[in-house]
This record gives C-alpha cells, structure tokens and sequence, in this order.
C-alpha cells in the first residue's frame, strides 16, 4: 500500500511552505539537517522551526537564514549538478532534485533564449532555493510518498522585485513552468506572487495530476506556513494516506459536439482518425434536436494533451462549428495481459485487478476474431474457450 500526497494550496505553494508541511507531518528537523549537512554548504545557512498561526491557525514554519557571505551566490545547472551529485544523498533524493533543477533550467532558459546550460539561476540558484528544493526532496523519501497529487493552484498577480528588477506575476519562469504541465489555474482574488520559482518547479516535476484530491485514506495532515499574513490562511496543506495502488486516479478530458446534417458514413472514418490519434473512446448516441429534427451526440474520451488534436480532426471531418470540453477525473483499475491457450492457438487475456483481487477478465477481440476467421468457427466459441482455459489455469496455479 504505497504513501499518497495530496497538496491542497489555496494560497499557492513555495518550496519553504512545502518543506514546513513535511516536517509538520513527521519529519524530524534533526533527520532533515543531517542530510542537507551533505551538501557541504552548512557554512552558508542555519535551519530553523518555528510554530506560527496564520488567521488564527496553526502551522509550521521553516526558516533558512542565510549567513551574510551566502547571499551573492548564483549558480549554473552545472555547479547545482555537483553539489547533489558528491552529496550521496538516497537515489530518489538525488533524481528528484536533479529532475527539479532540470526542468528550472529548461524553463529559464526558454524565458532568457539560452540553452538550460548557460542559465545563471538567481534567486533560485541561491542557498535558501537549493535547501527548499532538496530539502522537500529528503522529506518525501523519509516519509516514502510514492505518488503525489495538487489542487488547482492560484495566480496571483501585482509586480514583484526580482533579480531583472520589477516583473508582473505570475513571472516569465513560473508561468513557462505552469503551461508545460498545463496545470489548472485561477485567481483567488488576492494580488501577491502566491507560487514561487521553487513551488512551481516541484510541482510540475513531481506531481502525477492537478486538480480534486484523489481516493485516499487520509492518515494525517501536515501544514506549512508562509510567510506573509494574507486574506486567508497562508497555509499549505499536505494530506498523506494510504491507496489501492491499482486504483489510479487520472483527469481525461470529454469532448461533446451534437450535429445533424453529415452523412453518417463518415462517422465510421472519423471513429478510425480519432482512436489513432489517441483518443481513448469515441461514442455516438441518437438525440432530438431543435425543431425535433433527428441528431447524433458524438463524445470523446482523451488525455488532456489530446485535446487539441482530436478537436481539430472533429472541425475538418464533420460540420459541427461548437465543441463542449469537461476536464474529469475518473478511477482505473490496474491492468496486464495473460496468454491463455485454446485448440486454435494463442489468445491474449486482458485482467483488471484492484490490489490482488481479479475483477474482470476479457480475452483480446482481435485474437478471437483472427482465429475465427482462419479456422471457420464461431466467434463466440473461440472467446467462450479462451476465458474458461484461462480461468482454469488460474485456479491451477493458485493450488500449487
């Protein structure tokens, strides 16, 4: 039963937020200045907790406090590179960060026009942003999350002072970061930077999915402040609990489009470009429309990043001029393929389980069918074989 983490950040998320909820929810202080002590930048910082209240409610609060000579370090990647590499800090710790850091580098570099190389980070090369990052690293290990999740997060928005002086919020690098994930945003009103360079590099390298929690069981909750007093709590909320790891949660995207004056021959071939396109369901269904004039519903099923393509296969092929897009979350069982044996040959078995419990089990279509074809027999009869053989050498197997 792997550890799940859900980041619940009304007020947007920062690296030292994230790092308070971790230490909130179990990381010991000592545990986490132990590993960053391999670093060997310990002259540079001094880590501190604190338990303050934002809006009257309690939360952790991490501080870095740099020492004076600290504040005039920026970094390449490179230099970054080697200071988590000769740390020898456990191999997640280590991928993770690197993989942060990475994707930092392509998205300043995508801002500035240079190549993720020569980005000579600023504030987020700086001690505190590296203690942030691989610090919030070294806690998820300890607390062995295995699968991590985000609400929609906030914009934001006024100006803020950065290193190239005053720049509109979200800034160049958060909002390049934002967009390659297409994370779901929206405003909450408030006019502040509310996810900062760290925040949004953790998410959008770490984070399986944004949007509503995912199923869970929820164990227990860690709360990280940050630091400034705002309408609401400042406080990021970190939810840790247990879940079927079969049981995957993944947002897909519905697209929806009535028409009634196209040749229904073409549904066919539009069925044939959506699939192979990506989409993973296409469905019509009859409908009344205006004036009582007979329509079709057509709905697709895709992956977020799916969306574009198949809208513009629907536009070309049909006459629809409207399409309605939901953006959803639905649950997936785990899935593997089997070989099951028949008189007729081999044909693959399709099983859906939730943990080790078996909770469907469906041979392959086109493997019957080929089969029914080539030996002139019912196709019911070749599926009908192949799931009894299968079930058979599953009880088998379970007896010995």
């Amino acid at each position: 039963m792997p550890q799940i983490a859900y980041l619940q950040c009304p007020t947007g998320i920062a690296g030292d937020m994230f790092l308070g909820a971790l230490v909130d929810a179990g990381v010991p202080l000592e545990y986490l200045t132990n590993q960053l002590a391999k670093l060997n930048l310990t002259d540079e910082y001094v880590l501190t907790r604190e338990e303050v209240h934002r809006k009257g409610q309690r939360a952790t609060k991490i501080e870095v406090n740099l020492n004076d000579h600290s504040h005039n370090h920026h970094r390449h990647l490179a230099d970054i590179k080697h200071i988590i590499h000769q740390a020898n800090l456990p191999d997640a710790v280590t991928q993770d960060s690197l993989t942060i850091f990475g994707q930092l580098a392509i998205a300043e570099g995508k801002v500035h026009g240079i190549s993720p190389e020569k980005v000579h980070f600023h504030e987020v090369g700086a001690t505190d942003a590296l203690i942030d990052i691989i610090g919030t690293c070294i806690g998820l290990d300890y607390l062995q999350v295995k699968h991590i999740y985000c609400s929609e997060l906030p914009t934001g928005g006024g100006m803020v002072e950065a290193a190239h002086g005053l720049l509109p919020v979200p800034v160049p690098a958060v909002l390049e970061l934002l967009q390659t994930r297409q994370v779901p945003l929206y405003s909450n009103g408030i006019e502040k930077e509310l996810v900062t360079p760290t925040g949004a590099a953790i998410v959008t390298a770490l984070v399986e999915d944004f949007g509503p929690p995912p199923t869970m069981k929820l164990e227990r909750i860690g709360l990280g402040a940050g630091n400034q007093d705002l309408a609401i709590p400042n406080i990021l909320r970190l939810w840790l609990g247990e879940t079927e790891e079969s049981i995957k949660q993944e947002r897909i995207a519905i697209l929806e489009t009535q028409i009634d004056d196209l040749n229904p021959q073409i549904f066919g071939y539009l069925f044939e470009l959506l699939l192979n396109k990506g989409a993973k369901d296409v469905f019509t269904q009859p409908i009344s429309m205006k004036k009582s004039r007979p329509g079709i519903l057509l709905t697709i099923i895709c992956d977020i990043d799916k969306i574009k393509d198949c809208q513009n296969i629907i536009f070309r092929e049909t006459s629809t001029i409207g399409i309605r897009q939901q953006i959803q979350t639905r649950s997936v069982l785990a899935r593997e393929i089997k070989i099951a044996q028949t008189k007729y040959g081999e044909v693959r078995i399709k099983i859906a389980r939730s943990g080790s419990q078996i909770i469907n089990i469906k041979p392959e279509y086109e493997d019957c069918l080929t089969l029914a074809k080539k030996y002139d027999v019912p196709l019911k009869d070749i599926t009908l074989e192949a799931h009894l053989n299968f079930i058979s050498q599953l009880n088998q197997d379970n007896k010995n």
